[in-house]
């Protein structure tokens, strides 16, 4: 009997779970379809011969303190700068004196691609950078003296022109349509190889290399190397989506993070160059930094996205528009900021005089401004270093002073609190004495009692807009 039992048990058992995976599988995620591989050969075969190789040489002047001046890439760049800047030092320890300087000798080797049958090629800047001469060989092994059109440093952006007709050129796509994990090809010239291919997916986009940087890169793990900068990055259709240009290394050498320029951001400056023979930018004249939870919750923000302004400059685009620190960017001409990076990109590529409709967080709800750009060649304010600091305890771990009508008209400030002393959560927040305090949660900090009463009504945190030597940034402070 229990054997009958058990048998019918078993049978039961196994009919339901006949009747449930069906159900699990469905409740499944659906798999990705496979693909074919793009056809690397029949694009490389294609457009291979539009990719040329840059061979520039010059004059430069060298001192003894300009290790990070702009040299160009560095594929079988000359050493005689180095050396001659380390005589130069030698020289001084020597026998006295500073400013020596020197003309050198370089030489530099990179990669281009032509975008029109008469002769038009796009490269990175910083390849032709200190060219007095540039050497452009295509794949059929002829070679042509190029002429440099422009360069605009801002984006590491050039133009060449050579004399010669009915040239290969490249087809040009859409770096918007790009997406994360498509595949992509580099071709150039690494180390001096010509129309050496690799391939990789694109990692990320929008990527900001440096703060207000006017790029946003394509990141891709396709290897590049010195030598490749200014060549083209090819989507899996066989259309030049970016100019490779960077690459993130401790070697020196290719580790899995190379960056292009979005091509549209290339032929917009390209175009200008062309027409103009110089470069404009748009300018919003304000700074911003990234938002993260800590900030959104000072703000009231419900989630950490848009482009955090923390500074002003007086007579900008931002200021006429009604901008001040503490605002959060969210939208411009209905494009959401997502990232703080996102924004001077974006700003760049418009040009001087456009008008932008922009969507910002302010005191707890969206407002719509419009700023008229400004152009980015004209100068802006740098403020001065803040007064010295001295040390006292207090508030949220803050000793305050409220500053002087003179130390005010010295730093260019309407109003300000210096930190003489910092402990506590202010200390581990990376609050420093000698710190100004602007402004708190976007509001102007004049008065020590503003700060308590921002604090008294914080649930999370407080925003500190904090200029130190003469830079801004918003620091997010926990309240105990």
């Amino acid at each position: 009997m229990n054997d009958y039992f058990c048998s019918n048990c078993r049978r039961l058992a196994l009919a339901a779970a006949a009747l449930l995976l069906p159900a699990l599988a469905a409740a499944q995620a659906a798999s990705i379809p496979l693909v074919g591989v793009p056809d690397f050969a029949r694009i490389t075969r294609t457009y291979g011969p539009a990719v040329v190789n840059i061979s520039v040489s010059g004059m430069r002047t060298v001192s003894a303190g300009n290790d990070d001046e702009e040299d160009g890439d560095g594929a079988g760049a000359d050493p005689s700068a180095d050396e001659m800047r380390s005589f130069l030092r030698r020289f001084q320890q020597q026998f006295g004196g500073k400013g020596a300087t020197m003309q050198v000798p370089v030489s530099g080797l990179g990669s281009g691609f032509i975008v029109s049958e008469e002769g038009l090629i796009l490269t990175s800047a910083h390849v032709v950078a200190h060219a007095d001469e540039v050497i452009v060989k295509l794949t059929d092994r002829r070679e042509f003296r190029a002429k440099v059109l422009g360069a605009d440093r801002r984006t590491d952006i050039a133009v060449l022109k050579i004399d010669a007709g009915r040239l290969p050129i490249v087809a040009i796509g859409n770096p918007e349509e790009l997406a994360v994990g498509e595949w992509v090809v580099a071709i150039g010239s690494p180390f001096g190889f010509d129309n050496s291919v690799s391939v990789g997916v694109v990692s990320a986009k929008g990527r900001a290399l440096q703060e207000g940087s006017a790029v946003p890169f394509i990141q891709t793990d396709a290897a590049v190397n010195p030598g490749n900068s200014g060549g083209p990055l090819f989507n899996s259709r066989g259309e030049v989506v970016g100019i490779n240009s960077q690459i993130y290394s401790r070697s020196g050498g290719y580790q899995g993070l190379s960056f292009a320029i979005p091509i549209d951001l290339a032929q917009s400056v390209a175009r200008q160059i062309v027409s103009t023979g110089r470069v404009s930018h748009g300018l919003m004249g304000v700074a911003v930094q990234e938002l993260n939870q800590a900030l959104a919750d000072a703000f009231k923000l419900p989630k950490p996205v848009g482009a955090l302004v923390y500074d002003v400059m007086p007579g900008g685009a931002g200021a006429a528009a009604g901008l001040r620190p503490g605002d959060v960017i969210l939208q411009v001409d209905k494009r959401p900021i997502v990232s703080s990076a996102e924004l001077p990109a974006l700003v760049a590529m418009a040009a001087p005089g456009r008008r932008l409709d922009i969507e910002i967080w302010r005191d707890g709800a969206r407002q719509r401004i419009a700023a008229t750009l400004g152009d980015s060649s004209k100068p802006v304010r740098e403020p001065p270093p803040p007064a010295p600091p001295k040390p006292a305890p207090g508030q949220l771990g803050l000793g305050l002073r409220t500053l002087e009508p003179s130390e005010l008209r010295l730093l260019g400030l309407g109003m300000g609190l210096v930190v003489e002393g910092v402990s506590g959560p202010a200390q581990e927040a990376g609050v420093q004495p000698g710190d100004i305090i602007v402004a708190v949660n976007g509001k102007p900090a004049g008065e020590v009692e503003q700060l308590r009463a921002a604090v008294a009504g914080a649930a999370k945190s407080v925003a500190l807009l904090i200029q130190r030597e003469g830079q801004r940034t918003f620091v997010p402070v926990a309240v105990p």
